[in-house]
């Protein structure tokens, strides 16, 4: 830990783009199934608007176009999903080493539903690290960039905000993080970042520190 950071009682991790490597995929099904609604979404913009976001973010910004018919929207996005991460879905490279050493409290605090979080870390193997200490937006009034979602984690996991550090990969998450008054570092080892500088994005958003490689969890810079 750097000198400036108190050892953290409790770790929270989000899921995608963090755990599993699930941000593009998730965007490319996005894109994909808002336009057979007739609404024109790219992959790129879909990253760029909704990383880090949970669907009734989706159903927020579109509120006003009655081409999407959330219900039907939903069940056709959980299930293009669903096809998706059978198919494709792999954790993040050193994760699971990680997650096994890790002599700290952790868990998920996660944009996406249970269902999709308890998929995704079941189709990678991450299912048993973590067991029922899974949080999702579905617990809170307010997803993130609202600190809503960390809080209730810290009160569950009976931890501190300031003795919190956050692991994220979106803004809206690094933004939740400081709005909770916890520690957060941003990992931009995601494929979703290969072709964007996300370090100076998630810094730009107030991450207090950003890495790349999760064998490199413990390190400086």
């Amino acid at each position: 830990m750097r000198p400036s950071f108190p050892k953290p009682d409790l770790v929270i991790f989000d899921c995608d783009g963090v755990l599993v490597d699930s941000e593009l995929l998730s965007c490319q099904c996005l894109s994909e199934v808002l336009g057979r609604c007739g609404i024109a979404l790219s992959e790129d913009e879909a990253v760029e608007q909704f990383l880090g976001r949970s669907v009734a973010a989706v159903l927020r910004h579109y509120k006003d176009d009655r081409r999407l018919v959330p219900q039907a929207f939903m069940d056709e996005l959980k299930t293009r999903v669903r096809e998706t991460f059978e198919g494709s879905l792999q954790p993040i490279p050193g994760v699971g080493p990680l997650l096994s050493g890790l002599q700290i409290p952790f868990c998920v605090a996660s944009s996406s539903d249970m269902d999709r979080v308890t998929l995704s870390l079941a189709l990678t193997g991450l299912a048993p690290h973590f067991g029922k200490r899974l949080f999702t937006s579905q617990m809170v009034a307010r997803g993130k960039p609202a600190p809503d979602l960390f809080l209730y984690a810290a009160e569950q996991m009976q931890a501190t905000p300031m003795r919190t550090l956050v692991i994220e990969d979106s803004v809206s998450g690094v933004t939740a993080a400081r709005a909770a008054g916890m520690m957060v570092w941003g990992f931009v080892g995601g494929s979703h970042y290969h072709s964007r500088d996300g370090r100076s994005i998630l810094r730009d958003a107030g991450a207090d520190r950003v890495f790349d490689r999760m064998a490199d969890f413990w390190k400086e810079g």
